[in-house]
C-alpha cells in the first residue's frame, strides 16, 4: 500500500510571538519541524510533501539535508498557500501517481508517534477516512454571539480532534475539489469529507500529541521531553 503525508507548515504563528516562524523554533536544542519530520521518518509513509512558506524553502530544505534521521524518506518541499486549506490541496498536488492513503497532519504537533500514525492509516485503508482525537475532559458549551450559553452538549459525545487524518486519497481530493468550487472552507480535512457523506472513522489518539500554538504549549512540550513523557 503506497502511503504518503502532507506536512502542513506554512503559517507564521503569530500568536507564539517573537519574528521567528514556528516551525523554526527551537525544541530541546532541535528545530520543532525536523522533531515531526523525525516521527514520519519512522512510519509507514515512505514519501512526505512539507508544505511551508514560499520565503523559507532555503531555511527548510537546508535543515532537512543536514539531519540524518530523514534520509530514509523521500521528501519533498512545496510552497504554501494563503491559508491552511490552500497549503494542503498544493500539497495533494504532489502525491505520487499511485498513492492509495494520504496522511495530512499538522508540523506544530512534533510528538505524534509513528504507531498513530501507522493505525490511522490503517484505518483509512478499512473505512476510507480516519482522524485521531481525545474525549473531552472540560464541559463543553455553545456559546452565542452576545455570550450567553446556547446549549450544553452531553460531554460523553464530545472529542477533541487532532492530526492525524488519513484518507484515501480519491476520497480526500473529491473533498477538496468540491470546497474549491463551492468556496467553503473548513476547521480540518475531515469536515471536507464529512460534507461528501462519508463516514470518518475516530481513533482514540494521545494526550501528548500536543498542537505548539501559544508559548505555553513550547514550554509544556520542553518538559514532556525532559521528563520522557513523549512516545
Amino acid at each position: 500500500m503506497r502511503v504518503n503525508a502532507v506536512i502542513v507548515a506554512a503559517g507564521e504563528g503569530k500568536r507564539m510571538g517573537g519574528h521567528l516562524p514556528k516551525p523554526f523554533l527551537s525544541l530541546a536544542g532541535r528545530p520543532l519541524i525536523l522533531h515531526t519530520l523525525g516521527r514520519f521518518a519512522s512510519s509507514r509513509a515512505r514519501k512526505v510533501i512539507l508544505v511551508a512558506a514560499e520565503k523559507e524553502m532555503s531555511r527548510c530544505r537546508d535543515l532537512i539535508s543536514s539531519d540524518s534521521e530523514l534520509h530514509g524518506i523521500e521528501l519533498l518541499l512545496q510552497p504554501g498557500g494563503a491559508r491552511r486549506q490552500d497549503s494542503v490541496h498544493l500539497g495533494l498536488g504532489r502525491l505520487d501517481p499511485d498513492c492509495e492513503i494520504v496522511v495530512i497532519h499538522d508540523g506544530a504537533r512534533p510528538f505524534v508517534s509513528a504507531r498513530l500514525i501507522d493505525l490511522s492509516v490503517e484505518a483509512a485503508s478499512r473505512e476510507g477516512a480516519a482522524v485521531v482525537g481525545v474525549p473531552a475532559r472540560d464541559t463543553v458549551k455553545l456559546v452565542t454571539g452576545d455570550r450567553f450559553v446556547g446549549e450544553t452538549p452531553p460531554r460523553d459525545l464530545l472529542w477533541e480532534i487532532q492530526t492525524p487524518q488519513a484518507f484515501r486519497t480519491e476520497i480526500i481530493r473529491e473533498a477538496y475539489d468540491r470546497a474549491r468550487r463551492e468556496s467553503v472552507e473548513a476547521t480540518d480535512d475531515a469536515a471536507l469529507v464529512e460534507r461528501l457523506g462519508t463516514k470518518v472513522k475516530v481513533l482514540e489518539g494521545e494526550r501528548t500529541n500536543i498542537k505548539i500554538t501559544l508559548p505555553l504549549d513550547l514550554l509544556l512540550a520542553e518538559a514532556l521531553i525532559r521528563e520522557g513523557r513523549v512516545p
